[in-house]
């Protein structure tokens, strides 16, 4: 009794140890599917990624040619009106110098006619 008894054990640990190797195989090939399923997902995700970068890159080039060129737009508009203020302040300019000049020759002419009365060489 006592050896089949210790027979009947070995088998019973054989027994354990066949259903903790079929066990252990499930395991390793549901660790294998799980590695080929994230591979491939990382893989399509890295693909997703990629071209939501690329739309994004090419979104983002638009935009800033589109700003570039309503920047120089705005610019050339800004030089159109400068040089047509400057053309402003200058007739102004010559205006008031002429007015200036005007009003010295004026006042100065005034001043000689008064000093030459003064000094007699004027008879009115």
């Amino acid at each position: 009794m006592a050896g089949s008894s210790l027979e009947e054990r070995i088998a019973k640990i054989e027994g354990i140890l066949e259903e903790m190797s079929k066990r252990l195989n499930h395991l390793e090939s549901d660790i294998a599917n799980l590695r080929s399923e994230v591979k491939s997902e990382m893989s399509s995700l890295r693909n997703e990624v990629k071209s939501e970068i690329s739309g994004l890159r090419s979104e983002v080039k638009g935009e800033v040619a589109s700003l570039r060129s309503g920047v120089k737009s705005e610019i050339s508009g800004l030089r159109g009106g400068v040089n047509s203020l400057r053309g402003d302040v200058s007739s102004l300019f010559r205006w008031a110098v002429g007015l200036i000049l005007g009003m010295w020759v004026t006042i100065l002419s005034t001043l000689i006619t008064i000093l030459l009365r003064i000094l007699g060489a004027i008879w009115v």
